[in-house]
């Protein structure tokens, strides 16, 4: 004879826990691994991604510029003629101890404070480049942001792009004269490398 009673409801709802736990623990298992798989086709996404980056924005390199290559000479840094980091520094400090506005932008305030003055500036033919890319990219509007939202201004930087110039916030909201003036020392270290659909 049974010793357990069939009508007790205890044997049977320990073996519902039971069965519980071990589901509960398979679906914790289950997630781990789904967790890992996903964190490994990420990380792989990323190195392809990271891997073609270069081949994806063209793999241009900066062409030297006259304009900063003077301004190089004047500051004291190597005078490789492109406005790269350790140019953009020097020029903000300079900015900051002769009382401009430390922009690491080579404008006409800074120009005339380094001596270097007209002489020095975007040429005609610069500024006639300029004002094309700038007709092709957004028909001249200092308002203009491409259909994506990625691109802003009249000369469509992207944000990064804008703030490696020394740029902040919005290109778009910026003055006109000032995106002008971060065109002209972007096309004075890079050419038309920047704009590829409007050289």
């Amino acid at each position: 004879m049974p010793t357990s009673d069939p009508s007790l409801h205890a044997p049977w709802l320990a073996a519902q826990r039971r069965s519980r736990a071990r589901r509960a623990a398979a679906a914790r298992r289950l997630r781990r691994v789904r967790g890992l798989r996903s964190a490994l086709l990420v990380a792989f996404a990323s190195l392809a991604l990271a891997a073609t980056a270069p081949a994806a924005t063209g793999g241009a390199s900066p062409k030297p510029s006259p304009t900063v290559a003077s301004v190089q000479r004047a500051l004291g840094v190597e005078a490789d003629g492109i406005a790269g980091p350790q140019t953009r520094r020097a020029i903000k400090r300079f900015q900051r101890r002769h009382g401009l506005a430390a922009d690491g932008v080579i404008g006409p305030a800074t120009l005339a404070a380094l001596g270097l003055g007209a002489a020095h500036t975007a040429s005609a033919g610069d500024a006639a480049a300029l004002a094309a890319i700038a007709d092709c990219e957004s028909g001249g509007d200092p308002t203009a942001v491409s259909a994506d939202g990625q691109y802003r201004g009249k000369y469509q930087f992207s944000v990064a792009t804008w703030a490696a110039l020394g740029g902040a916030g919005d290109p778009a909201a910026a003055p006109e004269a000032e995106q002008d003036a971060r065109a002209a020392t972007l096309y004075a270290a890079r050419g038309t490398a920047p704009w590829p659909n409007c050289a």
